[in-house]
């Protein structure tokens, strides 16, 4: 089945993907000016690490509530409280003025994040009750595509308008697109099976966790989606762009064109790489992974040259994303993947505010290239992981 086909058989995926289109959009939008803000600020790169992990963290802390949440209300009202969210705290956004007022920021971001994390859990539960084998696959790689193009032109574009126009216009435009994105859910249908149980949460959540400590593999395939994680390079990228890409290249420019050129990999990668991506393959692709970033690693201080690394580092991000998740959705029952896709997202989260927070503080002792071929050889820890772990899938 391609693309195409998945459109033509299933309407609701297309209209959950212009959806999803629309809002990833939105939210990596903002992210060049909060952290264009944090430069002109003059924030420590412990504070520039804390802000990134606002995004990561919200996940960490509602995943055991969210995932009960989903697996016991209505899908499309929750959808609709979790955009308004969204749109609420971009608005507060606009309130921020010095450097004495980022603690309000974090709170704002955590909040939206909060938001943003359960109303990704919902859509990737929705996906695993309408769909399944192949098609649940092309799903995800669809997704996954889409998080990439949105990262990219969102990245990309935010940085052309915050160094043009200023960082309040950006949060402006991201807010305006939040009301499009609550307007364009109401046009998209879908129907599913009532709940066959009415438990309440504190019992939904109780059997999650029984669940999955019966079921071993399921908590096997989470941490080794959570080895994505690893490539979360925000903090990297503009720790770079303060301290060396500056004199290349103003900073806003710097974080943006950075973070796009990494996400056009992402984009790319599935369309290549869907063919040869198998459980066997898999071991390889995360081999390849850890070997790209370790390359970044050793040319990242030339800005062009970091610029190709990063692409070839997208190439594989996507595809190691969307197969991993795959194999955790097939292999979990349906009457819990509203909670197991939540607790999956916490460990996830968990690695990238760990991963954050570990850039932010070695940058303090180490170089930053030492720093990413630290991680790139995590990938290659991974594979030995996932070689033993292949016996069980």
């Amino acid at each position: 089945m391609n693309y195409a086909e998945l459109f033509k058989q299933h309407k609701v995926v297309k209209d959950l993907s212009l959806l999803q289109l629309l809002v990833y959009f939105a939210t990596w939008f903002s992210n060049v000016a909060i952290y264009t803000m944090l430069v002109k600020f003059g924030s420590s790169e412990l504070a520039i690490a804390t802000v990134t992990a606002m995004h990561f963290l919200p996940a960490v802390f509602i995943a055991v509530l969210s995932g009960a949440i989903i697996d016991r209300f209505n899908i499309k009202k929750l959808m609709y409280i979790l955009l308004f969210v969204e749109l609420s705290m971009t608005l507060m956004f606009l309130t921020i003025d010095k450097a004495s007022e980022i603690w309000m920021l974090m709170i704002f971001i955590f909040i939206r994040m909060s938001a943003s994390s359960m109303f990704f859990s919902t859509e990737m539960s929705l996906l695993s009750k309408l769909l399944s084998g192949q098609a649940l696959q092309r799903a995800n790689e669809i997704h996954s595509i889409i998080w990439s193009l949105t990262y990219a032109l969102g990245m990309a574009l935010s940085a052309v308008v915050v160094n043009a126009y200023g960082i309040k216009v950006a949060f402006i435009i991201d807010a305006m697109l939040f009301v499009i994105a609550l307007l364009l859910l109401t046009k998209i249908h879908f129907e599913l099976k009532a709940n066959e149980y009415h438990h309440k949460i504190k019992k939904l959540i109780i059997d999650g966790f029984i669940y999955i400590k019966n079921h071993k593999l399921i908590l096997r395939l989470i941490i080794l989606h959570a080895s994505v994680g690893l490539t979360s390079f925000d903090t990297l990228v503009t720790l770079l762009a303060k301290n060396e890409y500056k004199y290349v290249i103003a900073v806003p420019l710097a974080i943006g064109i950075s973070n796009a050129i990494r996400a056009v990999g992402l984009m790319i990668g599935p369309f290549i790489l869907a063919k040869f991506t198998n459980k066997n393959s898999l071991y390889y692709l995360l081999i390849l992974q850890g070997i790209t970033i370790i390359f970044w690693g050793l040319v990242q201080e030339n800005f062009y040259l970091a610029l190709f690394a990063q692409f070839t580092i997208g190439l594989f991000t996507t595809t190691l994303w969307s197969f991993t998740y795959a194999l955790l959705q097939e292999n979990c029952d349906k009457e819990y993947i509203g909670r197991v896709v939540s607790y999956n997202d916490m460990f996830f989260m968990i690695s990238c505010a760990g991963t954050t927070f570990l850039i932010g503080i070695l940058a303090n002792y180490i170089s930053l290239g030492m720093i990413t071929i630290i991680l790139g050889v995590g990938f290659i820890l991974f594979a030995i992981y996932y070689k033993g772990l292949l016996k069980w899938i």
